[in-house]
């Protein structure tokens, strides 16, 4: 049996600042890669070297991601400038 509700359109995506929140991702993997170097040097606590490997991959990541986000807004805000449809 079909349904009898009417279906409203999809909305819109949500506008974001990206390169932000990728920013706040990125500090918080640098602010952790100081924590465990701290912790390193003072010998307090036995830090593992894959701890601080994935904390500079985190940032090596988030800043790819800064620069992927930058190139993607200035390419959409080129094909709007140019006329050019969104691809879905």
């Amino acid at each position: 049996m079909a349904s009898r509700r009417q279906h409203r359109p999809d909305p819109g995506p949500l506008e974001t600042d990206d390169v932000v929140i990728i920013g706040i991702g990125t500090a918080a993997w640098a602010v952790g890669l100081v924590v465990l170097l701290g912790l390193r040097l003072t010998g307090t606590v036995e830090v593992r070297d894959w701890w601080l490997g994935m904390c500079g991959y985190g940032i090596a990541l988030g800043l790819y991601g800064m620069h992927y986000a930058r190139r993607r807004h200035l390419a959409i805000a080129r094909d709007a400038a140019l006329g050019i449809a969104p691809r879905s």
